[in-house]
């Protein structure tokens, strides 16, 4: 499975309303757990937890589809440890250009990116104001549509 497909699957939409339609919210749409030897920690989870593990597109990073569509949860990677955090969530966002804008404004900081992931969109990572990293991606427009990066 391509990863544009793994995230399609976990991936409702740029934002979803509140209750009340007062604010925007961006939800979880993909984790990544780094670690030193991907290898070993793919099969530690397929052997523990059961996920299927696959390399995707012979690069050093692996998808974990954690369990049937449909199901609550979502979907991840596991990769080379390149960041000093452990496991980092990724949020969509209807523009990475704003919320990187916004990230600033409330005391957080980009810390790499963003880097645009061909099938799957626009991609950085950033830490809160406490240093706890997330991602956020700017999904790929819809083949056959006008929006632009």
């Amino acid at each position: 499975m391509s990863l544009a497909a793994a995230l399609a699957l976990t991936c409702g939409g740029p934002t979803t309303k509140g209750e009340k339609g007062e604010k925007d919210m961006h939800r979880p749409i993909h984790f990544e757990i780094l670690c030193d030897n991907p290898e070993k920690a793919s099969a530690f989870y397929r052997d523990v937890l059961g996920w299927d593990i696959a390399n995707w597109q012979g690069q050093t990073y692996w998808l974990a589809t954690t369990g049937p569509e449909g199901t609550p949860g979502i979907n991840g990677g596991i990769m080379h440890k390149h960041l000093p955090q452990s496991v980092i969530n990724t949020v969509d966002v209807a523009s990475i250009d704003e919320t990187l804008g916004k990230i600033e404004r409330a005391g957080g900081r980009k810390v790499l990116g963003p880097n645009q992931i061909p099938g799957v969109g626009l991609h950085a990572y950033c830490a809160d104001p406490e240093g706890n990293l997330f991602g956020i991606l700017q999904p790929e427009p819809p083949a056959g549509t006008d929006r632009k990066f």
